[in-house]
């Protein structure tokens, strides 16, 4: 028999070795490869366990979810003036509250101070971002489970808006078309719309009711006009829950000084007459301008109804809470009581106790001699009254603040 064995001079190679074009790999390395990928799967899982028992992992945000019971509220603007105002009273009843704003007029110490105020997670986010880019909102629609909009977030001065239209139509009427879209697409249903008086004009009587006609002859007030007719246009052909507030001149501060107002000083010229006399009390300004003394009033000067941000925001939590699915409510929010601009001086002088100098100059492009509100309606239907209607007290509240806050919100921010 022929003998097929073979003597073996050297050790067999570990090399894997070809047959028939064939590779047959050696099996302590694949016992050592498969070990290996074991082993990593192990330490991966490991790895998984570990980091889902820490309370930051795959947690989605409390924002981003409905939760039974709670209202989630947009503000918009809510790091201005009267929009933080709002958001500290939703957070004080426990709303779920998200404040977008640009800081392009709003402070960020505002937002801080809420935020130290209200720090339990849930509560109170602040996102940075502009209402006039559509991408960055309709972000924020599809990363939160918004109940309701409370739309602040707008310029605002009479004067600087015959200056600057376009901006003021952008701003506004623009910014508002895409928050409705934004709203539209992703469910929400309830919006309470910040408005004016502005868009009334100059009514041929008093008081102003909810059925004057809307003439507005500025900017400014033609800008909420439009915003307002979208929304209208809009709601014809939704179930929208839409409260649109009309307010008149704000002053005013949380009486707890938590809060104030706080504009931007190169706004001075522009702003509330509130602030320029605080700021002639400070000695920040030489003096206060009021600008007209010929119109037809009883001193010259424009009369305005002047309403207590406290009062205003009660105004829209009240209507958040009355607001109902393919509803439609308009309403005026002011005290029903016209002051002079003259009046309201001699108010601050007294809140102050500085006696501030005055300089009488023309008139304002684009104001209007009297206007102030005939309440009934927002009386009747949500049982709203304005409570702080003393002037002077409410400009003595107002003056603490600004005492205590020199410099605005700069040390907070």
């Amino acid at each position: 028999m022929l003998n097929f064995a073979r003597g073996r001079s050297q050790p067999r190679s570990t090399r894997s070795m070809p047959l028939s074009g064939m590779e047959y790999p050696d099996p302590k390395r694949k016992s050592n490869f498969v070990g290996k990928i074991l082993m990593a799967a192990t330490l991966t899982a490991l790895c998984i366990i570990m980091l889902k028992q820490s309370p930051n992992f795959n947690t989605r945000s409390r924002f981003s979810e409905h939760e039974e019971g709670v209202i989630h509220v947009l503000v918009t603007g809510g790091a201005g003036y009267i929009g933080s105002h709002a958001a500290l009273r939703l957070l004080k009843e426990s709303y779920r509250v998200t404040i977008v704003d640009n800081l392009s007029r709003g402070n960020m110490g505002a937002v801080k101070v809420l935020q130290k105020l209200f720090p339990e997670p849930g509560q109170l986010q602040f996102v940075y971002a502009d209402l006039g880019d559509l991408k960055a909102v309709n972000k924020i629609f599809s990363e939160n489970a918004f109940d309701a909009v409370m739309h602040f977030a707008a310029v605002a001065y009479v004067g600087e808006s015959t200056l600057d239209p376009l901006k003021y139509y952008h701003n506004i009427t623009s910014n508002t078309l895409v928050i409705l879209e934004s709203m539209a697409a992703h469910d929400v249903r309830t919006l309470i719309y910040s408005s004016t008086c502005a868009t009334y004009g100059e009514p041929e009587k008093m008081p102003i009711t909810e059925e004057t006609p809307q003439v507005p002859i500025n900017p400014y007030g033609k800008a909420k006009k439009m915003a307002e007719d979208i929304i209208l246009d809009y709601s014809k052909n939704s179930d929208m829950a839409v409260m649109i507030l009309r307010y008149f001149n704000v002053i005013g501060s949380d009486p707890e000084g938590r809060l104030g107002e706080a504009p931007r000083p190169e706004l001075r010229e522009h702003g509330r007459i509130s602030g320029a006399c605080f700021d002639a009390a400070r000695g920040v300004i030489p003096g206060l301008k009021v600008k007209g003394t010929d119109y037809k009033t009883h001193d010259g000067t424009c009369i305005r109804d002047y309403i207590d941000v406290t009062d205003l925001v009660d105004a829209h939590v009240k209507a958040l809470k009355k607001a109902k699915p393919g509803e439609v409510g308009i309403y005026n929010v002011g005290t029903g009581r016209g002051r002079s601009v003259k009046e309201f001086v001699e108010a601050c002088k007294k809140a102050t106790g500085v006696e501030i100098k005055v300089d009488y100059l023309a008139r304002r492009p684009g104001d209007y001699a009297e206007v102030f509100s005939d309440p009934t309606k927002i009386r009747h239907e949500l049982n709203w009254t304005a409570q702080f209607t003393d002037l002077q007290e409410s400009l003595q509240i107002a003056w603490q603040w600004q005492k205590a806050h020199r410099d605005g919100y700069a040390a907070a921010s």
